[in-house]
């Protein structure tokens, strides 16, 4: 059950709480045979319906997935919000041509499988897409990359999601948990607070966190491609708002 921790109480949200997606709608469209099964394999760790739940995502929004790779919340995303919904695949141009990704993203994509899914090849911070037409927007299991290599380039990324979303829009940041202290450069991690405080620093609210990732078996003092982890980390589910 998962429990979930209040940061701030935003006065703003009462009486227009988003309504919960259909879970269980939602897991059967996750077990559809046209899914990747590589994809099927990491539900269980990454617990997309609760995940999303917790979020407030609903159908009919318009969902942007901030430094997506090769796709795999895309994906999640595009059966969430539904034929009347949209996703945006955001990567920069750069990302593309690393670890197969654009490879990856095509054979997605192939077909037009996800018809709800427009690609965003471009920059976070100097994306086309117009200021304040994004409901929702997640990033999942990379901020630590950016944040622990460049606090400044992640801020600029923050922005760029900032101005996409509308007022009241939330962003989903999931990732890799670490310990105060620990060189989470190295683990490939970041702790709650820095995650907090690089949000608020951008001029987010934090509405909440939740356990839902959360994994006794992870001390985390190794990183998430370790073997005893089975590519099942402790992680960290903040979700903030846009004033």
């Amino acid at each position: 059950m998962k429990k979930l921790i209040s940061l701030v109480v935003v006065t703003m949200l009462l009486g227009t709480q988003a309504h919960a997606i259909d879970k269980a709608s939602l897991n059967n469209q996750l077990d559809n045979p046209g899914r990747p099964a590589a994809d099927k394999e990491r539900d269980e760790s990454r617990q997309p319906a609760e995940v999303l739940d917790f979020l407030g995502l609903e159908e009919g929004m318009t969902a942007l997935d901030v430094m997506a790779s090769g796709g795999w919340y895309t994906e999640v995303l595009s059966y969430a919000v539904g034929p009347n919904g949209k996703v945006l695949m955001q990567n920069s141009p750069r990302s593309l041509g690393m670890r197969n990704t654009e490879e990856n993203v095509q054979a997605r994509l192939a077909g037009d499988r996800l018809p709800n899914v427009e690609r965003v090849n471009e920059d976070i911070d100097a994306m086309s897409v117009p200021d304040g037409s994004v409901d929702f927007a997640i990033t999942a299991l990379n901020f630590h990359d950016l944040y622990n290599s460049d606090p400044a380039a992640a801020q600029a990324m923050l922005a760029g999601v900032k101005d996409a979303l509308k007022s009241g829009g939330i962003l989903g940041v999931l990732d890799h948990r670490g310990n105060t202290g620990a060189d989470n450069a190295t683990l490939h991690r970041i702790t709650l607070d820095e995650v907090a405080m690089a949000l608020t620093e951008a001029g987010f609210h934090i509405v909440g966190v939740s356990d839902v990732l959360h994994n006794d078996s992870d001390d985390r003092t190794v990183g998430p491609f370790d073997p005893s982890l089975e590519r099942n980390t402790d992680r960290l589910v903040v979700k903030a708002m846009k004033p």
